[in-house]
Order: C-alpha cells, then structure tokens, then sequence
C-alpha cells in the first residue's frame, strides 16, 4: 500500500540535489552515461508509453522547441521502459531528434523517483555541474523547464 500512496504522491527529487548517474541504452543500442555529459544541460522526460497522446504531445513539443533547447546547451532524453524497437518506431514516427532511453524494469525511473505500475510523468532539468536545477511531476511547458539551464 505505501508503494501505491508513494506513487500517487510522492515528490520527484528536490531541485539542489546531485543527479544520480546512469548508463541507458537508447533506440539504436547506444549507450548514454550521464557523468560523460558534464558540462551540458540535460532534460530527462520520463513518460509511461511511446505513441499515447500525451506522451507524444509532451516529447513532440520538445522536438518543436529545438532552437531553444540547442541555445541552451540542452540534451534532451526521453525514458521509459520501452522495447528498442517500440522507441525507434516512435522516434522516426515523430521525428524526434533527440535519443529515447530504454529504462528496462524502471531501474532509472526509480532512482528518479519516477517509478511504479507505470513510469510516472516527471520531467528534470540538470545542470553542467550534475546538480538537479528543475523537477516536476507532469507536462510542464518546454520553456519552463528550459528556463532553470540559466
């Protein structure tokens, strides 16, 4: 029962905190580490499912805010839980320019405290320095999530 009232209430992690570090796997089989990504800013969107409406809205608008994510010396990444293939029909569906993690048991949507029956909508922000700047549960606007890179 507690993991349930976590899951329907539960905080992402705080803004100030050092992001845990992980290695993933994206669509193509390429690994992403986030401690060789020092020096960027890096958006985690974590999203229960590929090619749901508000999964796709959500990553789509990411995509159509490109100029600003580049400007804000941002890398993007989608994860969940989702097979390779799954992430690789999405991302060409939608022409995402930007890679999908494959979260295989929701180990990294757990350290984020994202995890659950399903991935829980939770969008981070971390700095060059490795440090949580933006953290929310949702769809926050790109724009407001870009505005903690500084």
């Amino acid at each position: 029962m507690d993991s349930m009232i976590d899951w329907l209430f539960g905080k992402p992690l705080e803004a100030g905190a050092k992001a845990p570090d992980f290695t993933l796997a994206d669509q193509d089989g390429k690994k992403h580490t986030l401690s060789k990504l020092r020096g960027k800013n890096v958006v985690l969107v974590f999203y229960p499912a590929d090619e749901t409406p508000t999964c796709r809205a959500q990553l789509c608008e990411f995509r159509d805010e490109w100029a600003e994510v580049k400007a804000k010396n941002a890398l993007v990444f989608g994860v969940n839980p989702g097979s390779a293939d799954n992430h690789a029909r999405f991302r060409d569906n939608r022409s995402l320019p930007f890679p999908l993690l494959v979260d295989e048991g929701q180990q990294v949507a757990r350290m984020y405290s994202a995890s659950g029956l399903m991935v829980r909508r939770t969008v981070y922000l971390i700095g060059p320095d490795g440090v949580i700047r933006y953290a929310e549960r949702g769809k926050p606007e790109p724009a407001k999530v870009l505005a903690a890179a500084g």
